[in-house]
């Protein structure tokens, strides 16, 4: 077990561990924002997907190997690797000259980001005691799903007040501070299971996932989904991933074991961490969207109206940690999937109509929704594993809620298009017909990213009723795509009941004593 030596050194481990799991989550969604200041700079309009793609898919591609990793030669040195990797990262982004060389450094900030966050929470259930896993249980979590939300605010106005590049140098102090906090009072004990790493396995894997990202980043995108190019990508994303499931097959020390899946909590707790995502994920990302082009907000102002949702998210993060040490995981997941599947229905009822107020009120019932997965999934993972175990299992239920967000937000990206395509169309016409014939078809950016055509100085150059049709189609295309999220909402609550009833198990005083003196 590993040890910090007294209370003080243990919040100081906790404070860096946190600030580490702050910036590489944040490094998810903080570019978003900024992506139309550094195109207009560096220019490359057409290669802008691989600034966001190449850190999600490094990232990814690491959070599994890292976890294993850690459990064969400790945590420290990994998480210590990781940081120093994503700072460098961070330096070099604020330094690109050009799209191509901001995309290298975002894959190399990405390597780094990989290591700290399932690392992270796994020294926390190192170090931390049962009795009090609960309240950092769900402080953990909070600070990760605040990130999801918080990046793209700060992105918005470090890009609107200061310079993008600060996007990434602010990445420094905040990073410098947790490799002191970690590096100098987190003090680790050595016991790890000594392992034959299973390269053969890291590789295939690797090769997957960069095959999977790519395709459904470029999907729809850069090229059109029956493509060549994206039909070759899914193919050998098929073959690699068929060809790792035969190696960790016959691996003595997989990447990614089997037999942790054998175990219900555990898988239980990873599928509903791959839909919960997928849910969470599709209303942080249309929700902004439906404020800025829908109601006429500005980027920043959708951001911070966001902050309904953070709220919930902590609260619910809080109390639904705080109850697993009260009763079972099971019990606190099936409250938290009710709200969760509630949220999203509510949000499926969304119309030009809809006031702020309202959207407010939704927002909170979605943050409160999903809030607890945070917290709550982490616990529960671990749960049947000790410290030799904890790193791969934390890293594959992280790996595995970052595949559900990614897969989901290009699936229901696709419907929204979709659904917005066919609305305008039948509006304007593509053929001469539609009501407003004689009006051009909203070009391609639009489609994709509404928001480039309804900010407030386009929306003024729109006539009254033309944008009247448009906000009306977005609303219609955005409520259609939360009723499609309904589906991973319930299915993230219908593998609630394959949970056993395992519950935190708090040492009595009596045996907390005896492990102290040992």
């Amino acid at each position: 077990m590993s040890t910090t030596g007294n209370k003080s050194n243990l919040a100081i481990v906790v404070a860096g561990l946190l600030i580490g799991i702050l910036v590489s989550a944040m490094d998810n969604t903080i570019v978003a924002t900024a992506m139309g200041s550094i195109v207009g700079e560096l220019g490359g309009l057409d290669k802008f997907i691989w600034v966001t793609s190449a850190y999600m898919v490094a990232e990814m591609a690491g959070m599994p190997i890292f976890g294993k990793l850690s459990d064969m030669y400790g945590r420290k040195r990994f998480f210590i690797f990781g940081l120093v990797v994503f700072l460098l990262g961070s330096i070099l982004c604020g330094t690109a000259q050009n799209i191509v060389q901001l995309s290298i450094y975002r894959a190399i900030q990405g390597i780094g980001g990989g290591a700290l966050v399932p690392i992270a929470f796994t020294i926390m259930f190192d170090v931390i005691p049962p009795e009090k896993r609960g309240g950092m249980g769900g402080l953990f979590g909070a600070v990760f799903g605040l990130s999801s939300i918080f990046g793209p605010l700060l992105g918005a106005y470090v890009t609107d007040y200061i310079d993008w590049r600060w996007v990434f140098y602010i990445n420094l102090p905040l990073g410098i501070l947790a490799f002191i906090f970690v590096a100098f009072f987190y003090k680790e004990s050595v016991r790890h299971a000594k392992q034959q790493v299973d390269w053969a396995g890291a590789a295939t894997l690797v090769g997957a996932i960069i095959c999977l990202m790519f395709a459904l980043e470029l999907g729809g995108q850069k090229f059109a989904w029956n493509s060549a190019m994206i039909i070759g990508l899914f193919a050998a994303f098929a073959v690699l991933f068929v060809s790792f499931l035969l190696i960790e097959k016959k691996a003595s020390e997989p990447i990614i074991s089997y037999e942790m899946f054998k175990i219900r909590l555990y898988a239980s707790s990873c599928l509903i961490g791959v839909f919960s995502g997928a849910s969470f994920i599709v209303a942080t990302v249309y929700i902004p969207i439906f404020i800025q082009g829908v109601q006429g907000g500005t980027a920043t102002n959708s951001g911070l109206l966001l902050l309904p949702m953070m709220l919930g998210t902590v609260v619910a993060s809080q109390i639904g940690a705080m109850s697993a040490m009260k009763t079972a995981y099971r019990n606190v997941m099936f409250v938290s999937g009710i709200v969760l599947v509630a949220g999203i229905g509510l949000l499926t009822t969304l119309s030009m109509d809809t006031s702020r107020f309202t959207v407010t009120m939704f927002m909170i019932v979605a943050g409160l929704g999903v809030g607890a997965s945070f917290s709550v999934l982490g616990m529960s993972a671990i749960h049947h594993f000790d410290e030799t175990k904890r790193g791969a299992a934390n890293s594959t239920i992280a790996f595995l809620r970052s595949l559900g967000m990614t897969i989901g937000i290009t699936i229901f990206g696709i419907i929204q298009r979709n659904q917005f395509t066919d609305s305008l169309s039948s509006l304007f016409g593509t053929n001469g017909g539609g009501s407003n014939a004689h009006v051009p078809m909203p070009s391609a950016e639009m489609l994709k990213d509404p928001r480039a055509i309804l900010s407030p100085e386009a929306r003024a150059a729109i006539p009254a009723d033309i944008l009247h049709q448009i906000t009306d189609a977005l609303s219609s295309s955005i409520a259609a795509t939360f009723v499609w999220t309904l589906i991973p909402a319930v299915l993230s609550l219908l593998f609630v009941f394959y949970m056993s009833k395992e519950r935190l198990i708090v040492p009595a005083r009596g045996a907390k004593r005896a492990q102290s003196d040992a």
